[in-house]
């Protein structure tokens, strides 16, 4: 599906606008997680850092309304008939990139409402892997979307898909701990929006392997690329 709204952002002025905003928005994103992972995990090195993530979150809803309102322009006002799949696939992911924005913030909040320090034991160390692989998959997303690269979107979202699991099993892990209330709470809201996080990525990543109507259905048993199924193609 990507695939030929990527051909479109090298061909059409007006799709190659959202394309790059797109592409800006998705960097935004990224800035904003690591910046939010750096107060969370207590690494931030001034006091602004919360100004400058709360400036991100407003880049980055700019962004996406712009994207929105070119859309609507370019299917209203100009020749985009044809593009109107792609226009919604656009919108769909661009919401996605803005709800990141929202579950970073929160993972930034978290020790300011009360969290403590993440543990230097086995909890905390995979609450740490699971930190690395979340916002390592960043790069790679732009990179999928830039090369509209199925086969490593496939790859990148059984990664991702495990991390959420593991995610889950934390959150019981530590359920049943004897940890007190604040590292209880760094440790369970860290866990829960970095899988948010994940997840949202995974949604962008489904607009590579999946058909429009199942875009967000990363969670499928079997993922299935659209030439497999002449069913799901547009």
């Amino acid at each position: 599906m990507l695939k030929e709204l990527l051909s479109l952002f090298r061909s059409n002025d007006a799709i190659a606008r959202m394309g790059d905003d797109f592409q800006e928005m998705l960097a935004a994103a990224q800035d904003l997680t690591l910046r939010a992972g750096r107060i969370f995990w207590d690494e931030a090195d001034g006091a602004d850092e919360p100004t400058k993530i709360s400036k991100s979150d407003v880049a980055i809803n700019k962004l996406e309304r712009s994207i929105r309102r070119q859309v609507i322009a370019h299917l209203t006002l100009g020749s985009g008939n044809k593009d109107v799949l792609y226009c919604l696939l656009l919108q769909s992911i661009v919401k996605d990139v803005e709800r990141i924005g929202d579950y970073a913030k929160n993972l930034a909040e978290v020790r300011r409402d009360g969290g403590a320090p993440v543990p230097d034991d086995g909890p905390g160390d995979e609450l740490r892997e699971i930190r690395s692989i979340v916002e390592g998959a960043f790069d790679r997303t732009s990179e999928i979307v830039r090369n509209f690269d199925a086969t490593a979107a496939t790859g990148l979202t059984m990664e991702l898909r495990a991390v959420n699991r593991r995610c889950d099993q934390l959150i019981a892990r530590v359920a049943h701990s004897e940890y007190d209330a604040a590292t209880t709470t760094s440790l369970v809201l860290g866990a829960r929006y970095y899988k948010r996080i994940g997840s949202h990525v995974l949604n962008v990543l489904s607009g590579v392997v999946m058909p429009l109507h199942k875009l967000d259905y990363y969670d499928e048993d079997q993922l299935t690329l659209d030439a497999d199924d002449d069913d799901d193609a547009l």
